[in-house]
């Protein structure tokens, strides 16, 4: 499938590497196909591009380069919806602000996205835990992680992440 971006251009993406969320995402509940693009920018960041609407497309991180100690409690209800047997399977990505001034940038805490890597299922969970935010600054650890990995990488062309690339999070937890 090929999809017309304003932000990518053109995008080829196979059938394997489209995660569905029946649910969508809150206040795009009618988008329900994405898949994750990396633009090779050497920001660690990669973008939940929606099929759906080639005009959306949300910056997305893996919470570990910036908050070691964070924890998603999945409810049974969630656990079920995403069809996870096993915390194994599931990846977590936290919506990232980018303003003008990209040393304000935020993650979103409070609302990450759960991916099951093995089925494509994914959904935006609503967290509980008062103690995290909606717009928690980020931009300094992101900076940090990237130093440290600066001389590790060689450039990079603009590809789709597979899903199955995703490693599998630790940041997860059950309650029954």
């Amino acid at each position: 499938m090929v999809i017309e971006t304003p932000r990518f251009g053109r995008i080829d993406i196979a059938e394997d590497e489209i995660i569905t969320m029946p649910q969508g995402m809150i206040g795009f509940v009618s988008l329900r196909r994405y898949c994750l693009f990396d633009p090779a920018d050497d920001m660690l960041i990669t973008w939940l591009q929606s099929i759906d609407d080639p005009r959306i497309a949300f910056p997305v991180l893996e919470p570990s380069v910036f908050y070691q100690n964070y924890r998603v409690q999945l409810s049974p209800h969630e656990l079920r919806d995403l069809n996870l047997g096993s915390l194994q399977s599931a990846a977590v990505l936290c919506v990232i602000t980018i303003p003008d001034d990209t040393s304000q940038m935020t993650a979103n805490m409070k609302a990450p996205i759960v991916v099951n890597v093995e089925s494509r299922c994914a959904r935006q969970v609503v967290l509980q835990d008062n103690a995290y935010a909606i717009r928690h600054p980020m931009f300094r650890e992101l900076r940090a992680h990237l130093v440290t990995i600066a001389s590790l990488q060689g450039k990079q062309e603009k590809q789709i992440v597979s899903i199955r690339d995703l490693q599998p999070s630790r940041h997860i937890e059950a309650s029954l």
